[in-house]
């Protein structure tokens, strides 16, 4: 069974996938830090975003993996090496869109977020998954926020990691930025599919969202996971 998450970047998809992934004892795939990590490594090469032959061909010689720890907690691997805490600085955060709409780049990756979403029962977060990776996904949600509170979110986010240097007026320009690139751009751009059904987690709380979407998949007919339970 895969579950599809998608959103604007601080919506919370992130959060609320890895919960509602536990909830149901699904596996969670953060398709957004597959990006990140070939972001980190397109920036660790000096490889600038305009360079498209060099970014594709880096990212065909590029090994990702999503492994979890004994506590449940992900990790994200680049050629073997754990990212999982670098690919959150804002250098990356400042160019992974740039680099998520190089279409040769989501060839690659669509084909891997594929493989390892029909490996098991999956839960998937990102921009499209409900409507380019996934558009027969069992179950669609599309979470949003008001812009001021997605900013709040991703500061409190990075200040929580240690992030050096960060500031309300930085962030709110690189999601402005995000969110002008991942709507616009020509291959998969964020859109809600049309049967995904709309959230707006701006005043909820974290597990008022997840009691919001495991409540939505009880109700679906189509989700025989309840029954297992």
């Amino acid at each position: 069974m895969v579950i599809a998450i998608d959103g604007p970047a601080g919506a919370g998809k992130s959060t609320i996938a890895k919960l509602l992934a536990k909830k149901l004892s699904f596996t969670y795939i953060d398709t957004g830090a597959m990006y990140r990590a070939l972001t980190l490594k397109a920036i660790e090469r000096g490889i600038k975003t305009r360079n498209t032959k060099a970014l594709v061909a880096m990212a065909q010689d590029t090994l990702l993996d999503l492994a979890y720890t004994k506590d449940g907690s992900l990790r994200v691997l680049l050629d073997g090496r754990d990212v999982s805490a670098d690919i959150r600085s804002p250098g990356v955060t400042r160019f992974v869109s740039d680099i998520a709409k190089i279409k040769d780049i989501r060839k690659i990756m669509l084909s891997l977020q594929r493989r390892l979403g029909r490996e098991k029962d999956s839960v998937l977060d990102g921009r499209d998954i409900g409507t380019v990776v996934f558009p027969d996904a069992d179950k669609k949600f599309f979470l949003d926020a008001r812009f001021s509170e997605r900013v709040k979110r991703r500061y409190k986010e990075l200040k929580a990691l240690g992030m050096p240097g960060v500031t309300l007026k930085n962030i709110s320009v690189d999601l402005r930025n995000r969110d002008t690139i991942d709507s616009t751009r020509k291959c998969a751009p964020l859109r809600r599919a049309a049967d995904a059904i709309y959230i707006d987690t701006t005043k909820m709380t974290i597990s008022e969202v997840v009691r919001a979407l495991a409540g939505a998949l009880r109700r679906s007919a189509r989700s025989p996971i309840w029954t297992r339970r």
